[in-house]
């Protein structure tokens, strides 16, 4: 647990050890934590070091020091480092890009062939994102599918925002609403557009991988475009893009496979709303019914219900309504 911080697993056995008996000898930690004699005094040479252990001169004995005082300390330490790193990935960054300028177009793209090697590049533009990934999502998935992307809740993690705009026939795939949701929970932002003019992933202004067609040996193949004209172009229309597509706002699961309960007497009900989100955003019947495990009676049942809750005649009056009182919007 604290191998980020640079301790090795004994230095952590043997610090855990003291926390709980303070004032123990080598010889008895070693016993205790069954670790041979010399990985002890190794590890408590380092600890000594690092300030997480205090050896008393008089007898020899070992005390761990206040955890929140000495691996606080560490903690800063650490952070000051990637601080650090930081400005210093900025500064190597300006160096790239100006060693860049003029140069050759082999220099700016790079051709990535196979799904092995399109998969280590999807996940590397986005962990070299610092500020925001930006991705149009179609179908098929070349790389891997959504769920399967590991890359995403790391950057997350780590401060990165992500937008998306996907496909609307990729709300058809089995499991992409569950998707959505999930990422939606964790702040990423989606939008829906009819259709989208090629797959798309940016990492700030720097990176951008755009896989293309099977090559004519069958096998997949994409660009990485470093910072150029030509990446600033998809920049903007990922931009442009972006605005003109529909938001999608979506929260928990389908729940029921066919509820009796239709509309709550005050509003429309948690599923009500998920199913006006779905159809704002593009699916058709069919397709937002088998998402969301209704039958398309019962999504047909529950729409009139919502229509005669508006007062409207019309599928076109309900999603107007809905979209003036946020009916279409999932807490």
């Amino acid at each position: 647990m604290l191998d980020v911080l640079g301790l090795e697993p004994d230095d952590e056995c043997v610090y855990r050890a003291l926390l709980g008996r303070p004032g123990s000898l080598a010889a008895q930690l070693a016993e205790q934590l069954e670790i041979g004699h010399a990985h002890v005094d190794k590890a408590l040479s380092r600890l000594v070091s690092w300030g997480l252990v205090t050896r008393s001169a008089a007898d020899g004995r070992f005390t761990a020091a206040p955890p929140a005082m000495a691996l606080g300390a560490l903690i800063s330490q650490r952070r000051d480092g990637l601080r650090m790193a930081e400005h210093a990935l900025a500064a190597f960054a300006e160096e790239h890009r100006a060693a860049m300028t003029g140069s050759s177009i082999s220099d700016l793209i790079e051709v990535v062939t196979g799904v092995d090697a399109i998969r280590h590049r999807f996940l590397q533009v986005q962990q070299a994102a610092r500020t925001q990934v930006r991705s149009f999502i179609t179908a098929p998935f070349v790389a891997l599918p959504p769920d399967e992307n590991t890359a995403e809740p790391v950057a997350i993690d780590r401060g990165v925002h992500f937008r998306a705009v996907l496909d609307r026939a990729v709300l058809a795939e089995p499991g992409i609403i569950d998707d959505a949701i999930e990422s939606l929970g964790k702040g990423v932002q989606l939008r829906v557009a009819d259709e989208l003019p090629m797959k798309l992933v940016l990492a700030d202004s720097d990176l951008g991988l755009v896989p293309l067609a099977v090559t004519a040996a069958g096998e997949p193949g994409a660009v990485l475009l470093h910072r150029s004209g030509l990446l600033d172009a998809l920049d903007a229309l990922f931009e442009t893009v972006w605005r003109a597509a529909r938001p999608i706002e979506l929260a928990g699961t389908g729940g029921e496979a066919d509820p009796s309960v239709e509309v709550a007497a005050e509003g429309p009900t948690d599923l009500d709303r998920r199913i006006l989100a779905l159809l704002l955003a593009g699916l058709t019947d069919l397709t937002a019914a088998t998402q969301l495990g209704l039958s398309p009676r019962t999504l047909h049942r529950r729409l009139r219900h919502l229509m005669d809750l508006a007062g409207v005649r019309t599928r076109m009056q309900l999603g107007a309504h809905a979209m003036r009182n946020g009916w279409a919007e999932v807490p």
